[in-house]
């Protein structure tokens, strides 16, 4: 069995190849059922969630991954998300690959963010603001920019050094990066994509602060009591998600408006399958604020897995 490491992951899932092939997976009929949560209890800590997502193409292969979500781990210099992946060929159920499940997720992640705002985002949209400082933001302001041609980046988190590291690092990557110390109206205003992945259990953005043609993309908040926006900003927008069984249920930033009776079913427009199949045309004017709530789905996981042991082989 071939063991591809997080250097070997990274190598291959370039998202000028997992964005198309994510492409390829929406318009598929891989079968990816329900994952499984379990709540973990951490003593003196933030209780974690363990992850279990099956996906399989028929024939060809068949998937699993495990992973686990600890929140306090960014305290510990720790990602918040930690996996590994196993990949069986479809024909006998041999397993043939094992990947390291972490840098397979933020990809595969940032990909599926990549992947609406090629359908969403306004095709000129140069700046872009990172809310959040974790994993997922370096590998988020890259998959944007590999769909639209983003070369500010500004960048807010809860703890400014960590904000100041990350516009250092954006900035050796050749985008004019800054680091800002408030999240309001005015850092909201300036901004084409507005990106945010965090831990937040509250809104930090708010819908009245929104610019007409702005795109939002939600990465945080998977859980139905976590939340990136407020009900401001889904009325306001026209909402799309990863997938309806998943975001709708999964993800604080839609479970809750829907919950309240704020947004109903008919008005998510539409998910990454109806958008890569051409069902629905996403953006449609330039005036649109578009909004895109992810909480992350085994067909992803299948397809990054697919692809990196694809190209590590040489198939």
């Amino acid at each position: 069995m071939q063991v591809l490491s997080a250097a070997a992951v990274d190598a291959a899932l370039t998202y000028d190849a997992l964005v198309p092939a994510l492409r390829e997976a929406f318009r598929g009929d891989a079968a990816a059922p329900p994952r499984h949560h379990h709540e973990v209890p951490v003593p003196g800590g933030t209780n974690a969630t363990l992850l279990l997502m099956p996906a399989w193409t028929r024939g060809r292969y068949v998937g699993v991954k495990v992973a686990t979500v600890f929140p306090d781990n960014p305290g510990r210099e720790l990602p918040s998300v930690q996996a590994t992946y196993l990949l069986h060929d479809g024909a006998t159920g041999t397993p043939i690959c094992q990947l390291a499940g972490q840098p397979m997720t933020n990809r595969r992640t940032a990909g599926a963010s990549a992947l609406a705002a090629d359908y969403l985002a306004p095709a000129e949209a140069t700046r872009m603001l990172m809310v959040g400082t974790g994993a997922m933001a370096p590998e988020l302001v890259a998959a944007h920019a590999s769909v639209r041609p983003i070369r500010e980046v500004r960048v807010w988190g809860r703890t400014p050094a960590k904000a100041e590291r990350l516009a250092r690092e954006l900035g050796d990557h050749g985008y004019a990066a800054s680091a800002i110390e408030t999240l309001d109206a005015a850092a909201l205003g300036w901004a084409d994509m507005v990106s945010c992945a965090t831990m937040a259990d509250a809104p930090l953005v708010r819908g009245d602060w929104l610019q007409p043609g702005q795109h939002v993309d939600l990465v945080g908040a998977f859980k139905p009591t976590m939340r990136e926006t407020d009900d401001r900003a889904v009325q306001r927008a026209r909402v799309f998600c990863d997938t309806y069984d998943g975001a709708l249920t999964e993800g604080g930033d839609l479970a809750q408006p829907l919950r309240d009776g704020v947004l109903t079913r008919t008005d998510v427009l539409a998910d990454l399958t109806m958008l890569a199949q051409g069902t629905h045309p996403g953006r449609t004017g330039g005036e649109e604020i578009t909004l895109f709530k992810s909480v992350g789905t085994a067909l992803e996981d299948l397809a990054a897995a697919t692809l990196a042991y694809e190209r590590a082989s040489g198939e």
